[in-house]
């Protein structure tokens, strides 16, 4: 079985609850994903089955899509509604233009921290296992892009105020972190309440299904989304299956090779040899 597979991924579920779905409904441990969602998340997951596996890496990188809530009024230890609240203050005094001019100073491009309770890997174990297991953990800043914020709604409750906003960014980006900072700003602490990712490009919510029921679409299919394809004769083919290079394509440095018969066949890429351009390959489809 190969493939990419399009979920949209339920809440209260990791990403490798998912994944482990996944291998047993196809019968194959060769399962990835395209990128975490936390387990209160929503949204988009994509996955690559069997040689789409190895392709996910140009998928991980594309641009991000949420519908998030942030609460203003509380902070957690995880930045968001499943950790421990560590402080409350009342935000009712709060301005809507201040919030506005909280979240306008967060696009760009920007130096983030992540959330603690990330999956980023700290000396081989990731954030969030070392905050488990009762460490305080602070990740350095990265430097990530935030295209937009866009505030749908502000609703004030009591001492706490709830905005719904629709962020487009890049990979890397923590909507977590998005919404404890501007608590920060505010100085009344934040988090967030509600996440759901919509896009992982090209990837929509409208393309995912339920992960029992999803079905796969062609390695090729989801491919050409996302890099150039480059079609190989047969000649082409076999010069490949052993690891030589061939004419370079000029329009792009990265491709997908597909064969005669319309399938995936290589991932190439563009080297010099000599001061000669050559497509070499750097992954060969093996038919099982």
């Amino acid at each position: 079985m190969n493939g990419f597979l399009l979920v949209d991924k339920p809440s209260g579920m990791t990403s490798h609850d998912v994944v482990a779905k996944i291998r047993k409904r196809f019968g194959t441990k060769k399962v990835g994903h395209a990128g975490t969602l936390d387990p209160m998340a929503t949204g988009v997951l994509v996955l690559g089955l069997g040689v789409a596996t190895r392709l996910l890496p140009y998928i991980t990188d594309g641009r991000k899509a949420y519908e998030g809530s942030i609460r203003l009024g509380a902070a957690t230890h995880t930045d968001d509604r499943e950790g421990d609240v560590i402080s409350t203050a009342d935000a009712s005094a709060i301005s809507n233009e201040a919030i506005r001019a909280g979240l306008a100073e967060m696009v760009g491009t920007i130096m983030q921290r992540p959330s603690s309770v990330s999956a980023i890997k700290v000396d081989g174990k990731t954030a969030h296992q070392r905050v488990r297991e009762g460490e305080v953990v602070e990740l350095p800043a990265r430097e990530v892009t935030i295209e937009s914020i866009e505030i749908k709604q502000i609703v004030r409750i009591g001492e706490f105020i709830d905005i719904d906003v629709v962020v487009h960014c890049s990979a890397g980006t923590y909507i977590r972190s998005i919404a404890r900072d501007l608590g920060d700003v505010l100085k009344v602490g934040g988090h967030l309440t509600a996440l759901r990712r919509a896009l992982v490009a090209p990837f929509t919510i409208d393309e995912c299904g339920e992960y029992e029921s999803a079905e796969p679409v062609s390695v090729v299919d989801g491919i050409k989304r996302v890099l150039p394809v480059r079609e190989l004769t047969f000649d082409e083919m076999r010069e490949i299956s052993f690891g030589r290079q061939l004419v370079a394509n000029p329009e792009s440095s990265v491709y997908a090779g597909v064969g005669p018969d319309g399938d995936f066949a290589a991932l190439i890429t563009n080297k010099e040899f000599g001061g000669k351009t050559l497509a070499t390959p750097i992954m060969v489809a093996v038919k099982e």
